[in-house]
């Protein structure tokens, strides 16, 4: 059975933090006698001095500040405790689970997340990252709370929250570039598409993909850049992945005769939006407005 409290580590603190004994009882609302007993008990309870009394002030012994040092990290997980609890007892998720398509930029997902921590530091995120289908498929499954994709799943009702656009592109050095004139979907059909697989596992989606010969599927966005970087075929990519690549003319926009830009919608939807908790409608929330 442990012989202190919390309790007494946190008066003994205080005492240490304002300087004394009447001062820490005017800082916690307490008395300076209750203060005075908890201290000098719990010294008796070490068999320790913690506390000597130096002029008007009182200052720890070289063990006591050992001792709240190491206090002090249960005082603060305890604390931290505290507050977990008072947020789950308020309906706070302790995990949301959100799904999004790998079209949504990275680096804006990272700042919705950030924020999202800010004010709601306790709460778990489980992220999946999917590509056409498999959004689709994680909620039908109910194994998500949110899913932002390019599609509403039958039977939901979804938000708006990112317009994309797409454009084909391939490395400076590739033959299309050196055509010299508008290429045609034959001059595709010719090369190698590099398309990104569906990672739903029931119907899976071939969007996009022209019906090339040498075609190549990859798993990631980040994957399909690399490899179109080295001059190794061609794929409609989101702008806003490649946009630095175009700058610095690594990557050359395809002429095409038409087509050769696309644009899609990213919607954001709730498993179910009834019975979603404070920190779900937050994070939907900061998805919403992260469009405005």
């Amino acid at each position: 059975m442990n012989r202190t409290t919390l309790e007494q580590w946190r008066m003994l603190q205080a005492v240490v933090e304002h300087g004394g004994f009447a001062q820490a009882a005017a800082a916690i609302h307490k008395s300076q006698s209750t203060i005075n007993h908890a201290v000098h008990k719990l010294q008796d309870q070490l068999g320790l001095p913690l506390l000597v009394v130096v002029g008007r002030k009182a200052q720890l012994t070289e063990a006591g500040a050992l001792m709240l040092r190491r206090a002090g990290q249960l005082l603060v997980q305890a604390s931290q405790l505290e507050d977990i609890a008072g947020s789950l007892a308020l309906g706070t998720e302790a995990e949301i689970s959100l799904a999004v398509d790998e079209l949504y930029p990275y680096q804006q997902l990272a700042a919705v997340l950030r924020t999202f921590s800010e004010t709601f530091p306790n709460t778990r995120v489980e992220l999946f990252e999917t590509v056409l289908s498999g959004g689709a498929e994680l909620l039908h499954a109910a194994r998500v709370d949110l899913l932002v994709a390019g599609e509403v799943p039958g039977g939901f009702l979804g938000e708006p929250v990112l317009n994309t656009e797409f454009v084909a592109v391939a490395a400076s050095e590739h033959p299309l570039h050196q055509l010299g004139r508008p290429i045609t979907l034959q001059d595709l059909q010719r090369e190698r598409q590099i398309v990104i697989r569906d990672s739903g596992q029931g119907r899976r989606a071939d969007a996009g993909w022209l019906g090339a010969e040498q075609r190549w599927t990859v798993s990631h966005v980040a994957t399909s850049m690399a490899m179109i970087s080295r001059g190794l075929g061609f794929a409609w990519l989101p702008l806003s992945r490649v946009c630095g690549a175009l700058a610095d003319g690594s990557l050359q926009e395809l002429r095409l005769e038409r087509g050769a830009r696309r644009y899609a919608t990213l919607y954001l939807t709730f498993a179910d939006r009834d019975k979603a908790g404070p920190a779900a409608c937050h994070l939907a929330d900061l998805f919403v407005r992260a469009q405005q």
